[in-house]
């Protein structure tokens, strides 16, 4: 015990971090605890801990409070904020609110490590034991658990964040509070460059650290599995889609030249427009898809929609036939999200939709089908270019284009 005094700061950090890399447990983490850049400050904006996304400070007077499990807790819980890229990935919700963003991000990381450490290895107790920690959000990730507190909001702030971390909104009723600083301003102010290097390195670490694990017999990670899938953020894969897809002829420019004509060697402009044709967007209403996400997509497709300006949207919900079918015109679509009227509810048949536009004669620019992916028959004979957004299932079509959405991330 005299020698654990007799330890600066520094080499306390030092020590807890050894320890963590020793601990069968963290063998995964090996790699992302060598990322970076890790100090004690003796800085008054940083009074408990801080991370930018790569570089982590640890305020001298509070590493002091803190025995050995609760400084490895405290080391972890900074790990893990890098692992997860929480100050890139969920920067939108800093954005709307900077106090429950980062709550929602300590609650994801606090439930998981007091989970890995029933045997006392690192434990929230002392200066860190009013953080925030419930078990009902287990499972969750940090979008879901944002939507949920801002739910239980006792209403006293005004819900905006001031940008420093603070955040403006009221506090909960459990009284909990992030017990470290997020270094939100501080991930922004690393360059394109930097930051670029930086997911590629913790990318390369969680698959080196996935391998490693494995070799040792130490077991999987279901966090480090899902962060090795390839992650594609549907609303971008949406909105590419529409504008590659819907494009017209209005008038002509040499900025892209055409490409049908450049294998003659032919340099001939290609036709652009401000305003696309019909775009049909179809929806399985079999009855896996609820209305939280089916307005979050149609908000989407209505914000895609104030961009590349189509003539009219046709929107159709279909099971084993087409249950309903709308359409807006262009000054209609304002009212897209709130007028719509969903129907259907019976098996699941994509036929029906193909079906009915070419019996129809429905010319439209493409099709945009959300699905959970479970269909009968396959995926149809299409005439036209088809988006897929698969919901929860992971499936993915034979045709078109698919992207998978996870109806908690709506």
């Amino acid at each position: 015990m005299l020698m654990l005094n007799n330890l600066t700061e520094e080499q306390r950090l030092t020590k807890a971090v050894v320890s963590i890399m020793g601990n069968p447990k963290y063998t995964a983490l090996a790699g992302v605890l060598m990322i970076g850049d890790r100090n004690v400050v003796d800085d008054d904006s940083v009074p408990t801990a801080c991370t930018n996304g790569r570089d982590e400070m640890y305020g001298r007077e509070f590493v002091k409070q803190l025995n050995d499990a609760e400084l490895r807790f405290l080391v972890l819980h900074e790990v893990y904020h890098k692992l997860f890229k929480h100050l890139t990935t969920w920067r939108h919700l800093y954005d709307q609110d900077a106090h429950l963003a980062n709550m929602a991000n300590d609650y994801v990381i606090n439930l998981k490590i007091v989970d890995d450490n029933k045997d006392g290895f690192a434990t929230m107790t002392g200066a860190l034991e009013n953080g925030c920690y419930d078990p009902k959000y287990a499972g969750m990730d940090s979008a879901q658990v944002y939507n949920l507190l801002r739910d239980d909001q006792d209403g006293d702030g005004d819900g905006q964040g001031n940008g420093d971390g603070d955040g403006g909104s009221g506090s909960l009723p459990n009284g909990q509070q992030p017990f470290d600083e997020h270094d939100w301003d501080g991930a922004q102010e690393l360059t394109a460059d930097e930051q670029r290097d930086l997911a590629r390195e913790i990318d390369e670490a969680i698959r080196q650290g996935a391998l490693v694990a494995g070799k040792m017999g130490s077991g999987g990670d279901r966090d480090l599995a899902e962060l090795l899938q390839p992650q594609v953020d549907w609303r971008e894969a949406l909105r590419e889609f529409v504008q590659n897809t819907c494009t017209g002829s209005d008038y002509s420019t040499y900025r892209r030249p055409n490409r049908r004509y450049l294998s003659s060697g032919m340099y001939m402009p290609s036709g652009i427009t401000e305003q696309v044709g019909e775009l049909i967007v179809a929806i399985d209403t079999s009855g896996s898809i609820g209305q939280r996400e089916l307005s979050a997509f149609l908000s989407e497709v209505k914000e895609i929609c104030d961009t590349v300006h189509p003539e009219k949207v046709r929107l159709m919900y279909w099971d084993t036939r087409i249950c309903r079918d709308e359409t807006y015109d262009a000054s209609d679509l304002d009212t897209l999200v709130q007028s719509t009227k969903p129907a259907g509810g019976g098996g699941t048949d994509v036929d029906c939709v193909t079906d009915y536009i070419r019996d129809n004669n429905i010319n439209a620019q493409a099709c945009i089908v959300l699905t959970d992916g479970h269909l009968f028959g396959g995926w149809g004979q299409w005439t036209m270019p088809v988006l897929w957004c698969v919901m929860d299932s992971g499936k993915t079509a034979d045709v078109g284009k698919t992207v998978h959405i996870k109806s908690r991330d709506m």
